[in-house]
């Protein structure tokens, strides 16, 4: 088969003013919420704790809808979707003050897949120059060319002069022959194409889309547990997501089009209850896990048609019974595929779950039994002003996108053979860009 003469990278966003505050407006696009934040982000001196923090971040608005039209993060209802997400920016447009017209979201549909690759260019003089960087990360990422694929992400992990690896920044070093080690996220085009112009249709411009297991990763995980190796679970509602940090570096990804709402489904249809019903017998009374009470706590289950029949009631270990299979197969699901990766002996004793789905009572302690290491519940971490409905782990996502733009220059570099957007223009961020570059 022929190489591609150009692949289709995703829109990069321009790195953040490094001493002016900027107000950012995000997007998490989920299969049962869509949350809109606008935040502002001030330039900070002191060191952070937090993997990739530059900037505080104080959040200005919040707005949450039931999500409509989305099913494991894919489009499938265009109307539904857009007006879910119309009604989750109009919310959060009016408690910040102000109008958003472009914003970060996230994308865990198109079957994300992660790819490290390596390349190597010789040096055009004596020591490495910014020049050389470029042409090696340029080279590293043209390795993914891939028909119907679209580029998400293009992160350098370490680089190597002369054979000698494991050096994170060479600029200025002596030597012959640079190269690097990239991770390459590359995901299906016609169903991110549908997401982004379902947001189109709301007038709204699509700054960047950011792999949704990189950003809840951003969000959660301190800097001690990046560096020495830790996986990233998040939980959703359709999708469950991966991913894997080492040295201080983001190494893997993936996801698994399952999640809580098919716990969810399994309780309906088990007990012939509608899906709000089934959400709320799981939410209040549901776990994994048996005790020894479960046999006489009786709950009461309300029937399909609520003018046809009496309620039911079973007891609280018919409910476990239902859920642990479900649970177990999506946390064996993540093991098989943290093993088939390659890193799992790289994340040591280390996994931070996080998600909508993660919040079930009893899940850590199953996780921890079925991964076979330490298990801790991940919350955003270090934003201020984010409402008390938002400080849970549902929300690790959204807080991820706000933060990205801290760690976005990493990308910032020009594809060989690149065609940005879906037409071959580089449209409204280019015209952004050239507007700051001119400005300023």
């Amino acid at each position: 088969m022929s190489r591609p003469t150009s692949v289709l990278y995703l829109p990069r966003m321009r790195p953040l003013p490094g001493r002016r505050a900027v107000v950012m407006s995000v997007l998490d696009i989920g299969s049962t919420k869509i949350c809109c934040l606008i935040a502002k982000l001030t330039p900070r001196e002191d060191g952070a704790v937090l993997p990739g923090r530059s900037h505080a971040i104080e959040v200005l608005g919040y707005g949450y809808q039931r999500s409509q039209g989305i099913k494991s993060g894919v489009v499938v209802d265009m109307d539904a979707a857009e007006h879910a997400i119309r009604l989750a920016v109009d919310s959060a447009e009016r408690m910040a003050g102000v109008t958003v017209e472009s914003l970060i979201a996230n994308v865990s549909c198109g079957r994300l897949q992660s790819e490290i690759f390596s390349a190597s260019v010789p040096l055009a003089g004596d020591s490495v120059s910014e020049a050389d960087i470029q042409r090696v990360l340029s080279a590293g990422s043209s390795h993914s060319l891939t028909d119907g694929r679209a580029v998400t992400h293009a992160l350098p992990i370490s680089y190597t002069l002369d054979g000698n690896r494991g050096i994170r920044d060479p600029r200025g070093m002596m030597g012959a022959k640079l190269g690097v080690d990239m991770q390459v996220v590359t995901s299906e085009v016609p169903p991110v194409r549908n997401l982004e112009l379902c947001i189109n249709r709301g007038h709204l411009h699509v700054e960047t889309l950011v792999a949704t297991p990189f950003a809840s990763g951003l969000s959660t995980l301190v800097n001690d547990e990046t560096e020495l190796g830790v996986a990233c679970i998040d939980m959703g509602g359709g999708t469950t997501t991966l991913s894997v940090f080492v040295e201080g570096h983001m190494v893997h990804l993936d996801a698994i089009a399952v999640g809580g709402q098919h716990v969810t489904m399994d309780i309906a249809r088990a007990f012939a209850t509608r899906l709000q019903d089934a959400e709320r017998l799981k939410t209040l009374h549901g776990s994994p896990l048996a005790s020894s009470a479960d046999d006489r706590d009786m709950l009461t289950v309300p029937p399909l048609e609520s003018d046809s029949d009496l309620p039911n009631q079973i007891p609280r270990s018919a409910l476990t019974r239902v859920i642990r299979p479900r649970v177990e197969e999506i946390l064996e699901l993540v093991r098989d595929r943290l093993t088939a990766s390659g890193f799992a002996g790289r994340v040591g004793k280390q996994i931070v779950l996080t998600g909508g789905a993660s919040q079930l009572t009893g899940l850590s302690e199953v996780a921890r039994r079925v991964l076979g290491r330490n298990v801790r519940l991940g919350r955003p971490l270090g934003v201020a002003g984010l409402p008390e409905a938002a400080k849970g782990p549902a929300f690790a996502a959204a807080v991820g996108l706000l933060i990205y733009p801290q760690v976005a220059q990493i990308e910032q570099f020009e594809h060989k053979n690149r065609r940005s957007g879906w037409g071959g223009q580089t449209g409204y961020l280019a015209r952004v860009g050239q507007w700051i570059r001119e400005s300023f």
